[in-house]
């Protein structure tokens, strides 16, 4: 039997320690945990001199997926991009490690660190006075750190073709365009019309649509709709991602 718990204690032990990693890293933390709770903080209740239930709702949908881009984006993309670089990809192909634990032990991070980011914005949000039903309190949870994984794709097929500091740029850039295309900070219908197109090719747009219907706010187009392109962008990010892994000699 000890050659068959062997694969789950590795699995196990390669998620424990890339949380232990993640974690004491302030430059992972910082922009990833703290900074989506801080634009919540700032423009939902500080600038807004009275927010509404309805407005913390609303804005809540958006910032929730905003907060899931940043561990995937920064865990994946220039994470993995500076360990390939320091040969630690190499040492972990050649090792007895599966290559899916390697993947899992990232995808377990970027999750953890959404969790907590989405702590402070919920408890933002419930401080402004958002009231949600269990339902849908569960719903929103679950499709907010969903929406990692799209992300998490993403950033990965980008770790495996770029040098650290392009994919630190190139995550930078993604992060605060796909809050910005995405209409996750603003309504994508009070954007230029030409912003509203290049938004709806990313996936943040999508899923903050989503995130909008399951708490019960007007959507534009069907939600189905919504659905279904989420699935097929997901398709895609996990083809740029393998392709990445297979192409790249380290």
């Amino acid at each position: 039997m000890t050659h068959l718990a062997l694969p789950a204690g590795i699995w196990r032990r390669e998620c424990a320690a890339e949380l232990k990693r993640s974690w004491r890293l302030p430059q992972f933390l910082v922009p990833t945990v703290l900074t989506p709770a801080a634009f919540y903080g700032l423009f939902t209740l500080a600038i807004s001199k009275h927010v509404s239930p309805t407005q913390a709702v609303a804005t809540l949908a958006g910032y929730g997926v905003f907060a899931a881009i940043g561990p995937a984006l920064f865990g994946f993309g220039a994470g993995v991009a500076m360990e390939r670089e320091q040969g630690l990809i190499e040492l972990k192909r050649i090792s007895p490690l599966p290559a899916g634990a390697y993947l899992a032990a990232k995808l377990t991070a970027a999750i953890a660190a959404t969790g907590a980011a989405l702590s402070l914005i919920y408890l933002l949000a419930i401080i402004a006075g958002a009231a949600l039903s269990s339902t849908q309190w569960i719903l929103l949870v679950a499709l907010h750190l969903a929406s990692t994984v799209p992300f998490a794709l993403i950033g990965f097929g980008l770790g495996m073709r770029m040098s650290g500091k392009g994919a630190v740029a190139a995550a930078n850039a993604l992060f605060l365009g796909s809050a910005v295309l995405g209409g996750l900070w603003i309504p994508s219908t009070m954007l230029p019309g030409w912003m509203q197109a290049v938004g709806e090719a990313v996936p943040s747009y999508h899923l903050g649509q989503l995130a909008l219907g399951v708490v019960g706010m007007p959507v534009i187009g069907s939600v189905w709709l919504h659905g279904a392109i989420v699935a097929g962008m997901t398709v895609v990010a996990a083809i740029w991602a393998w392709t990445g892994w297979r192409r790249s000699p380290a």
